[in-house]
């Protein structure tokens, strides 16, 4: 037989595993060049734009009340009539509560009685005195029995002012079986009931009245920020309502402000030994009674006028190891960059730049988790409005 030449055939299957090695490589010289061409990954930035900012100054404190009395017998006895409702507001020399006088009335009875009898007794020392007085003149009478006539009026005279000082005690105690309020203002509640025993000048008081208008709010600050706060009112940075008097406003515990505007003052401070801190008033109107004694609030002052002031919002910043502020921003280049900055103060949800950074920098302010320094991107701007509910108002 003649020879055939062998001849190579072609299996389905080899067929099928070229065509996927094929595949295979055609996918992968696609995908590099479409690395390649990738888009500039976008992010959002804001320019820095420098504002005039109006700084203020919040410093904790607590509401007090202007004046607070304490009600105490100055007389004992029983307790026969109360003449307030607990939670009221009561007037200075309103009568309060009423001692049973009836041992007082009676004393006072006798002290009038004992001070008749030393002013007729007066009456006969006198005219006594005054005969013996005109016949020591002719020697009717002996000079002893004149000078024993006259001492004797006078000591009659010392006698009915006695007496009289008893009449006036007598009727002062009587007057005191009515307590009544020494100031005006809210009264608390009462700590006894009609028929309760009281001693003069006992030390658990009936009541407490408290003056609510105006009210004090107690601010606590250290020395040296007293002492930056005491130069700023000097100099004219505080605004203010009198001659060393700082305008103060006020933020309520659920942080809404406070309609009256009250006056700081510097006067009658001392500086705590063990924390360095001082305690300095406020007074503020309180018409309608919104304060309360206690009421944890703030005292907010308002300071000069910061010109140029340049904000960055709180969310585009972070922090390197060493603690230093740090934002990605976009450069000429449109390249990310990382810059350190100093900051002044907070302002709500931004910080206070005061130096490192500069109007017209472009700071990223979303994105930044998709981006490196050095890589290019697509800065698309937005509106600090947008991010955060700021006004131009620092908040230290």
């Amino acid at each position: 037989m003649p020879h055939r030449p062998t001849l190579f055939r072609t299996t389905p299957i080899a067929l099928l595993t070229a065509t996927l090695l094929l595949a295979g490589c055609k996918p992968s010289a696609e995908q590099n060049q479409a690395s390649t061409n990738m888009p500039a990954p976008e992010v959002n930035v804001i320019t820095l734009q420098p504002q005039t900012l109006t700084l203020h100054t919040q410093l904790p404190g607590r509401t007090s009340a202007f004046r607070v009395a304490e009600v105490r017998p100055q007389v004992g006895g029983i307790i026969i009539k109360r003449f307030f409702r607990e939670g009221s507001d009561v007037k200075a020399g309103q009568v309060l509560y009423q001692i049973d006088p009836a041992t007082y009335e009676a004393s006072l009875a006798s002290a009038k009685a004992s001070w008749e009898r030393a002013q007729a007794s007066e009456a006969i020392a006198r005219l006594k005195a005054e005969r013996y007085r005109d016949l020591s003149k002719t020697n009717g009478v002996s000079r002893q029995e004149n000078d024993d006539a006259e001492a004797s009026w006078k000591q009659a005279v010392a006698d009915v002012a006695s007496a009289k000082a008893a009449v006036d005690i007598a009727r002062i105690n009587v007057e005191y079986t009515k307590l009544k309020a020494p100031i005006s203002g809210r009264i608390g509640k009462s700590t006894v009931t009609e028929g309760a025993l009281v001693t003069a000048q006992q030390t658990t008081a009936l009541t407490t009245i408290q003056q609510l208008d105006p009210l004090y709010v107690d601010v606590s600050q250290s020395s040296s920020d007293l002492l930056k706060l005491k130069k700023a009112l000097s100099d004219g940075q505080l605004e203010k309502t009198g001659p060393q008097e700082a305008k103060v406003q006020l933020l309520m515990e659920d942080g809404s402000r406070y309609s009256e505007s009250g006056k700081l003052q510097f006067s009658d401070v001392t500086v705590d030994e063990g924390t360095g801190s001082v305690t300095v008033r406020a007074i503020f109107a309180n018409h309608d009674q919104q304060l309360l004694p206690g009421m944890f609030v703030r005292a907010e002052l308002g300071e000069a006028s910061v010109k140029d002031a340049l904000l960055v919002p709180q969310l585009a910043v972070s922090h390197d190891p060493r603690g230093k502020a740090t934002v990605l921003m976009v450069n000429a280049q449109g390249q990310v960059e990382q810059k350190a900055f100093e900051t002044a103060r907070s302002v709500n949800n931004s910080w206070l730049i005061k130096d490192g950074l500069s109007a017209g920098d472009q700071v990223i302010v979303n994105g930044s988790q998709k981006v490196q320094v050095g890589m290019k991107v697509k800065a698309t701007p937005v509106d600090i409005a947008t991010l955060t509910t700021n006004t131009p108002t620092a908040k230290q």
